[in-house]
């Protein structure tokens, strides 16, 4: 169940004692609200409203992509009051994000680097369409794929309370920098903030931003590995993602890897599962590389894998 986000606002907001709280004050210029203009009854009644962050040049703002819809015409809302018009610049489905460009300058987030487990973090947005507001927690959980939201994900989880509404919008670090853009809240069988919500990652944010800004698209390149989990269900051993097959002229043909191999890791990130490894690969611009350690018949071994 996909559920939008929002953030709930708390009387008494929680500011990481390691961050100024002008730091914090002066990343909120970013966040703004998204406001999609549809013909007749919105899609979802309840959360007519989005949130989105300036990035970039100032005159870009990040958005989920969901947020948008089929809206034709789309305002934008600052923090401070003033409303004007947005055109979408691209849209991603595949990590769920859009760009819009406006014609007036807002204060550009600045991109964090890599979030740190056990880190404060704030999220800011548009709680229910009542404004901008802010609620703080931890980073439970870095590099989370395979949750189904997205077909690529590279999430921040975090316990700060998020609600409808609050989709595209930031989540901060100590220094006031862009962590993540808010994506989508896990829960089973209510709309209810449980505490497991995620924010599209910095590093792929900015990556999708980018292209956006230069393409309106983002050109995804894909490894050509077919992988598995290891080891099956039911069965034990060390976990590891098994290489099924490799495509011809692939990033994986180059790089060595073989029927067989099993990945244990790519760069930082310990692989469990196969949107794991479509993730780490995924970040990559063109001609970066990515370390993977591997085992080929029970031997450890260290392979690089380009990105075209």
């Amino acid at each position: 169940m996909r559920v939008l986000l929002a953030l709930a606002a708390l009387s008494v907001p929680f500011v990481p004692v390691s961050a100024a709280a002008g730091d914090l004050n002066a990343a909120l210029s970013s966040v703004v609200s998204v406001l999609p203009q549809w013909q007749g009854r919105p899609p979802n009644a309840d959360e007519p409203e989005g949130s989105g962050v300036a990035v970039l040049t100032g005159r870009f703002v990040l958005t989920a992509n969901h947020v948008l819809g089929n809206a034709k015409t789309i305002l934008i809302r600052t923090r401070d009051g003033d409303i004007m018009t947005a055109s979408i610049k691209g849209r991603d489905k595949l990590t769920d994000l859009a760009l819009l460009e406006i014609g007036k300058e807002v204060p550009a987030a600045a991109f964090a680097g890599e979030a740190q487990l056990g880190s404060k973090v704030c999220a800011a947005g548009n709680a229910f369409g009542l404004g901008i507001a802010v609620t703080c927690g931890w980073v439970s959980a870095v590099n989370r794929s395979g949750t189904g939201f997205n077909a690529i994900e590279d999430f921040v989880q975090t316990d700060a309370a998020v609600n409808p509404g609050a989709s595209g919008g930031a989540l901060f670090d100590g220094e006031g920098k862009l962590v993540g853009v808010l994506s989508a809240i896990f829960t089973k069988k209510s709309d209810a903030n449980i505490g497991i919500n995620f924010a599209v990652s910095a590093q792929l944010a900015r990556k999708v931003a980018d292209e956006l800004a230069a393409n309106g698209k983002v050109n995804w390149a894909f490894a050509g590995a077919g992988l598995r989990a290891y080891p099956r269900r039911g069965e034990t051993g060390r976990q590891a993602l098994e290489v099924m097959h490799v495509r011809p002229s692939s990033a994986a043909e180059a790089a060595g890897l073989l029927p067989g191999d099993r990945i244990i890791a790519a760069g930082q990130w310990r692989m469990r599962k196969p949107p794991e490894f479509r993730a780490a690969f995924a970040r990559l611009s063109s001609g970066e590389t990515l370390q993977l350690t591997i085992e080929r018949n029970g031997r450890p071994m260290a392979i690089a894998i380009r990105h075209p």
